[in-house]
């Protein structure tokens, strides 16, 4: 059942939820953490509009920089200007921002402590139709591995906004990842949100869970479905929502890991270097667990329909309804 302590979206489970992309959301709250506080600037990479940064530069156009083409050179001006005071958000599709500016990242941003916050659009396999060149599958890697990096990816729409506007103050290097596509509401404006906090979005109406599903970004949302259809079976099951993936909420982590004694990770990532990843090297220390990973495969892209590429790659409903059937096995056996 829904855990509504959390003032979920009661419509979760129905045929007519609404649908928004959490990139809506971040261009919602990055205009309105730019109308509360002045010190805040927005840097665009020749993708205003597609990163939803055209809300700001039509309100505030002289906080707003378009720097063309030039991811890199984007990272140092974001630099320059929160070394002197400001709050910049810098924005561009996950494979450029932070993929392709990764090493300006680290030495400019992350190297120098600088509170920029780094916003990439269309990440994971969901990008669908622009194909394997553009869909980014190593950025939860690639921003983890730096030191003093912030690291968020928002469930839904409402979440992104809550994120977008939280990061301004935390005078931390802060990733964002973000999808293109329309995804479901999972959360209300009444959900509350904490950066570095994990939430338990489902849970058995009776009794306690025999696994315990752990998920991150816009696919929480199939994670809960598949929950739900697991429930119907008999299965019973907690979900997480792992927004912030680091730094980790290793006691919510640990919680669920001593619940369930078994746990599945769900993203749309790469599975080496992934939130999983993450996951199993803490659990391996502290609690290990028999853990399956609900991830892309060491593999690149292609171009495809949304939901055709989340079938080809294993990452959708039943995959995930598979794999707590497999690591169950693997509970008892051990």
């Amino acid at each position: 059942m829904l855990n509504q302590s959390l003032k979920l979206n009661t419509k979760i489970f129905s045929n007519n939820i609404e649908n928004k992309s959490t990139r809506d959301g971040f261009g919602v709250g990055l205009l309105e953490i730019g109308t509360k506080n002045e010190k805040v600037v927005a840097l665009s990479a020749d993708l205003t509009e597609s990163t939803r940064t055209h809300l700001f530069k039509e309100k505030f156009p002289n906080r707003f920089i378009q720097v063309g083409i030039s991811e890199q050179n984007m990272a140092g001006v974001a630099s320059g200007l929160a070394s002197m005071g400001k709050i910049p958000y810098i924005t561009s599709f996950a494979i450029f921002n932070p993929g392709r500016n990764w090493e300006q990242i680290r030495t400019t941003i992350c190297y120098n402590n600088q509170p920029v916050k780094i916003i990439g659009t269309h990440s994971g396999i969901t990008v669908g139709e622009d194909g394997g060149s553009h869909q980014s599958l190593e950025d939860i890697a690639l921003t983890t591995s730096l030191p003093n990096m912030i690291v968020i990816s928002p469930c839904d729409n409402i979440e992104a906004r809550k994120a977008t506007i939280a990061c301004a103050n935390n005078n931390l290097p802060t990733y964002i990842r973000l999808d293109r596509n329309n995804t479901p509401f999972i959360t209300t404006e009444d959900t509350p949100f904490e950066i570095g906090k994990s939430q338990i979005l489902f849970y058995p109406e009776k009794g306690i869970a025999e696994i315990g599903i752990i998920a991150t970004g816009t696919i929480v949302y199939r994670a809960l479905i598949a929950a739900k259809n697991l429930e119907k079976e008999g299965i019973k099951v907690k979900v997480m929502n792992l927004s912030t993936i680091k730094p980790l909420d290793e006691e919510g982590v640990l919680s669920i890991a001593k619940e369930t004694k078994a746990i599945v990770t769900v993203e749309d990532h790469g599975e080496i270097g992934g939130m999983g990843s993450m996951i199993a090297s803490f659990l391996s220390k502290n609690y290990p667990v028999p853990i399956e990973f609900i991830a892309i495969k060491n593999k690149f892209g292609q171009s495809g329909k949304k939901d055709e590429l989340i079938e080809h790659y294993e990452i959708g409903i039943s995959h995930i309804e598979n794999a707590v059937k497999k690591v169950k096995k693997r509970k008892i056996l051990n």
